[in-house]
């Protein structure tokens, strides 16, 4: 398969991401002796500046580590809790897409700093030298930049939260964007440490901006949880996902329904169908279990269960489609990145504000975007996913890495995209392998995505969805798929709703990076 980039081989580790700024700070850390880890913040902390409709630091992080010495494995949730005030009473209304009473607990710096005290090696203050930078002195808008700003004006004409943040909404491409008081945040807790976000002055001005919404208290029970990961076997590998309240378990069990079935040996239509299917299996378990873990019991092990697959599986017809269950609408406005370093150590990170620029809330005098994650809750009294205070709403976010029998790493990915991310790594993880393409290949093929119906709400309980697929794929796939009871439209060549960063590990130890021209993001090693 020809690609439009090649794949970038590495011997000493890189980084891929969906801003090239946000790679350069990763591949310097690198050089300068850095962990993964700290590289993987530097990106971070840079992407937070030049992307920050997708990510900030008033927003939630998902981390996948392998230790490669150990060979290890460790999730890293950093979702933010409900505050006190975050009760079904006080949303009688519902609960608002915007303002921060749409929004949790921030969760990314804390799991920066969860990250660094176990992975670190450099000090905070070198790891966020060049996002302060970007923020103080500024950086070259690029056209994703100004795209995401014109987006969001169309469906927010209010300008207020570009003005708190400090930026002309009538940038333009190459524009310098500069962000003094963020460059402060950023600066307090680089010298600060962590309580510089949760208990300093960042802190005192969530809770007084809130009007009390936010409280002390509040901020200081927030914690990132460090776990053992979900995993399942999956042909000759295991794949490593996250936990609840995430629905990482919705890739698993999506590959496990698939390892019931020759793969590779599928015409192109029978793949998507049984891809397809397992997705609306998935989505189905999801909304009927999906919580938060410490207020109910989540049971993935009956969900990942060989009876329950063998059940799910018999359910599946080759001829016909089956009953859609819609997935909860969510927030789509993600960034996606990996790193890794010559030690074989890499990670898998996730992170976002939800919805673009999230809450269009900015803490006070901080430049910081809080998120609109509580809109992820539910206000129905019978769901697992009732908004309540310390709990954390289900979660989109997830990334995986894969391991080969030896327990050695072999695969890194992941993508934005909301709903559409199990989807999309379903897709990778088989193009790799059981189609044995490369990585670049293998994020380059035609992909799918299965989403509601047009005006179907996400509170029916069933409909029959829409099966999109990039018009590259041909004309009698489609024809074959409309026979089986799909309804499929095709989208642009390139149109699907991801942007996915791809890393795999050759059996010569060769680190293999892959970047989506869907994105403005690139790959590079070192």
């Amino acid at each position: 398969m020809q690609t439009g980039r090649g794949v970038i081989y590495a011997r000493n580790g890189g980084a891929a991401a969906s801003q090239p700024l946000a790679v350069s700070a990763a591949i310097s850390i690198l050089k300068q002796g850095g962990s993964f880890i700290d590289a993987a913040i530097a990106l971070s902390a840079v992407i937070c500046v030049v992307e920050p409709g997708a990510s900030h630091l008033g927003g939630d992080a998902f981390l996948v580590t392998h230790n490669g010495a150990s060979k290890s494995n460790l999730a890293f949730n950093g979702s933010g809790e409900g505050s006190h005030a975050a009760t079904p009473e006080n949303y009688r209304d519902g609960i608002p897409l915007h303002g921060y009473k749409s929004g949790t607990i921030p969760g990314l710096v804390s799991t920066w700093f969860e990250a660094h005290q176990r992975y670190g090696t450099l000090p905070m203050s070198q790891l966020l030298a060049q996002a302060i930078d970007f923020a103080e002195n500024g950086f070259p808008a690029n056209a994703g930049f100004v795209r995401r700003i014109e987006a969001h004006l169309s469906i927010a004409p209010d300008t207020s939260l570009f003005a708190d943040m400090g930026i002309d909404v009538t940038v333009k491409i190459g524009d310098l964007i500069v962000q003094k008081d963020l460059a402060r945040s950023l600066q307090e807790i680089a010298t600060g440490g962590r309580s510089a976000f949760y208990e300093g002055r960042i802190a005192q001005q969530l809770i007084k901006g809130s009007q009390g919404w936010f409280s002390a208290e509040d901020l200081k029970a927030h914690t990132t949880r460090v776990l053992d990961p979900l995993s399942i076997k999956y042909r000759d590998y295991t794949i490593y996902g996250q936990p609840p309240p995430t629905q990482g378990m919705i890739l698993m069990e999506e590959l496990l329904i698939n390892e019931r079935f020759d793969v590779a040996n599928l015409s192109e239509a029978d793949r998507i169908h049984i891809g397809v299917e397992s997705k609306k299996i998935g989505f189905a378990d999801r909304n009927a279990l999906l919580g938060d873990p410490e207020f109910i019991p989540v049971h993935t092990e009956k969900i990942l269960s060989k009876s329950h697959i063998d059940t799910q599986r018999s359910a599946i017809s080759m001829d016909s489609v089956g009953t859609d269950i819609a997935p909860v609408t969510e927030g789509s406005d993600t960034t996606y990145f990996l790193v890794a370093d010559s030690q074989g150590n890499a990670v898998s990170w996730i992170q976002s504000v939800f919805h673009g620029f999230g809450s269009s809330w900015v803490i006070p005098q901080t430049g910081i975007i809080l998120n609109n994650r509580l809109t992820g809750f539910s206000l129905d009294p019978t769901s697992p996913n009732i908004i309540a205070p310390g709990k954390r709403p289900a979660h989109t976010l997830n990334a995986f890495t894969a391991v080969r029998a030896d327990g050695s790493l072999y695969l890194v990915g992941g993508t934005p995209g909301a709903n559409i991310q199990v989807q999309t790594n379903l897709q990778l993880i088989t193009n790799i392998i059981d189609l044995k393409m490369n990585v670049q290949e293998a994020i380059e093929a035609p992909r799918w995505q299965h989403l509601n119906a047009p005006g179907q709400s996400s509170e029916q309980e069933n409909g029959a969805g829409v099966l999109e697929i990039e018009d590259r794929v041909p004309g009698d796939v489609f024809d074959e798929l409309r026979a089986k009871g799909h309804e499929v439209r095709p989208l642009a060549a390139w149109g699907h709703g991801s942007s996915v960063q791809l890393m795999q590990v050759l059996p010569n130890k060769t680190y293999a990076f892959g970047s989506d021209p869907r994105c403005e993001g690139h790959a590079s090693g070192v």
